[in-house]
């Protein structure tokens, strides 16, 4: 064990009486907080200021909080809320002196508090590994964080699954802490129950079955299944990718949300490897990690596959850690070809990303804007099962748009659009793609404009018709049309 590290993982103390009594989660943070160059001493976290306080998951979490801090009003508690690179969003306490020790740590907003940044402590670990978490007294990496006993509970949007931050509790070391955790585990869960009542009651995404670990095999019919003449953006992104993978080097391909930066690694490796197996998984559900690791020992083993990881980001890096040594060992016997996406080179749990020789990067669909029809026409067909016509004005709606959400968002639009028949017409279009990119209207306004679109280019209408369907003067249209920059064209 390294010199660094505490003493009381060496040698054992009054917390644990022995270093092989250190839980497993707690010694892996310290090692990973000595790795990152953290003071034992104390800790100078860095102040980034807090621009995330518009968000649902601050406004659902504030609110949490406040109902909590008039409840422990009188108790030496702090209630916090971090986002989930671990700055801490607002905190609250009644006690005074409480406060002032928290502030001379600089465990206040604005301040970073990830493990990254000061060693292994409640928040930190938390959101490092994606469970709740209790770090007492002697447990922080940093020294003079020892007189606290922190709680942290990390908080998962319910619509996405997407990681948003932490309810995080601190009181003093020698305070009473059972009931710590517990509280924390309430006021997380009642900000996501909070959050998923505000965004219209939506379900919690569910995780597919068969996508989590699935293998693929090589198709009968070469590059069946895969859309050709794409942009040069794509083409690229792709080669570059094969080009690694041609070498043994393992790959990361990073990209928004949506991207398709998964099927740029499936597209190169079948490429490189034609005729071999590409085994393609993504993080699974919490209560699902422990089998999904145990997943990986005998597929790594087997010969001629090719492996995908997609969002690595949203690993825990104890899952990261002991993947990245399975892929170690696996490839000192032979140099599978390994691949894995995120959004951002920075989000990869750090076992991962220093196994990664090679960075590819995918561009947003709103930058490859040729690409819209013919993966809009792919999606089509593939959804329908025949040939899609894509009338000329819904053609041009959806051209014309930016696609925040990527290629999942135009998938979800048109499988929806081919729902209903073998032609995608402006009517099958929703709102936010007829109201085009112009991101400065409000949600009214969106909606006007993408109902003045679909009338005007249904039907071929006359002005006074248009006018007259949308309940409004021939004046009134006109004024609109200039106002929403809306071209009028006739097939």
């Amino acid at each position: 064990m390294s010199d660094r590290l505490p003493e009381r993982a060496k040698q054992g103390d009054v917390v644990f009486g022995s270093a092989a009594d250190v839980p497993r989660r707690l010694l892996a943070s310290w090692q990973r907080s000595e790795e990152y160059g953290v003071s034992l001493d104390s800790v100078e976290p860095v102040f980034t200021g807090t621009d995330d306080l518009g968000s649902l998951f601050f406004e659902c979490g504030n609110e949490v909080l406040v109902d909590l801090h008039r409840t422990l009003a009188t108790e030496p508690v702090s209630m916090m809320l971090t986002d989930a690179d671990g700055v801490v969003l607002s905190r609250m306490s009644g006690d005074h002196s409480l406060l002032r020790a928290l502030d001379d740590v600089h465990l206040a907003p604005g301040f970073a508090y990830s493990e990254r940044e000061v060693g292994t402590n409640g928040l930190g670990l938390a959101l490092a590994d994606r469970v709740p978490t209790l770090v007492r007294a002697d447990q922080h990496y940093a020294q003079n964080l020892c007189s606290f006993t922190c709680a942290a509970v990390p908080v998962i949007e319910p619509a996405s699954g997407r990681l948003e931050g932490s309810v995080n509790l601190t009181t003093w070391s020698q305070s009473s802490s059972e009931l710590l955790l517990a509280l924390a585990r309430s006021a997380a869960s009642t900000t996501a129950a909070l959050m998923l009542a505000r965004t219209s009651g939506r379900t919690s995404r569910p995780t597919p079955r068969g996508r989590v670990f699935r293998v693929e095999v090589p198709r009968l019919e070469p590059g069946s299944g895969t859309v050709h003449s794409l942009s040069d953006g794509w083409n690229s992104a792709v080669a570059a990718a094969e080009g690694a993978m041609s070498t043994g080097t393992i790959v990361a391909a990073i990209g928004e949300p949506g991207s398709g930066r998964s099927t740029a690694l499936a597209q190169a490796a079948r490429h490189v490897c034609p005729r071999d197996r590409i085994l393609s998984a993504e993080a699974p559900a919490p209560s699902d990690l422990q089998t999904w690791l145990g997943l990986w020992t005998p597929e790594l083993g087997k010969s001629h596959t090719a492996v995908i990881v997609r969002d690595v980001d949203s690993l825990p890096i104890w899952v990261a850690d002991q993947l990245a040594e399975l892929v170690v060992r696996s490839r000192a016997q032979s140099a599978l070809p390994f691949a894995m996406s995120a959004e951002r080179f920075e989000d990869i749990p750090a076992p991962l990303a220093a196994l990664v020789d090679t960075v590819v990067a995918i561009p947003p669909l709103r930058e490859r804007s040729s690409d819209v029809l013919p993966l809009a026409h792919h999606i089509a067909t593939r959804a329908r099962g025949r040939d899609v016509v894509i009338a000329p004005a819904a053609g041009r709606a959806l051209a014309g748009f930016d696609w925040p959400g990527n290629v999942a968002q135009l998938t979800r639009v048109i499988s929806h659009a081919t729902s209903r028949g073998d032609v995608v017409d402006v009517s099958s279009l929703p709102h936010e793609v007829l109201a085009g990119s112009a991101r400065h209207l409000s949600r009214i306004e969106a909606f006007e404009r993408g109902e003045i679109v679909r009338v005007l280019a249904t039907g071929n209408p006359t002005m006074a018709d248009a006018a007259h369907e949308l309940g409004m003067s021939r004046a009134t249209l006109y004024r609109k049309v200039g106002q929403y920059n809306i071209r009028v064209v006739r097939d």
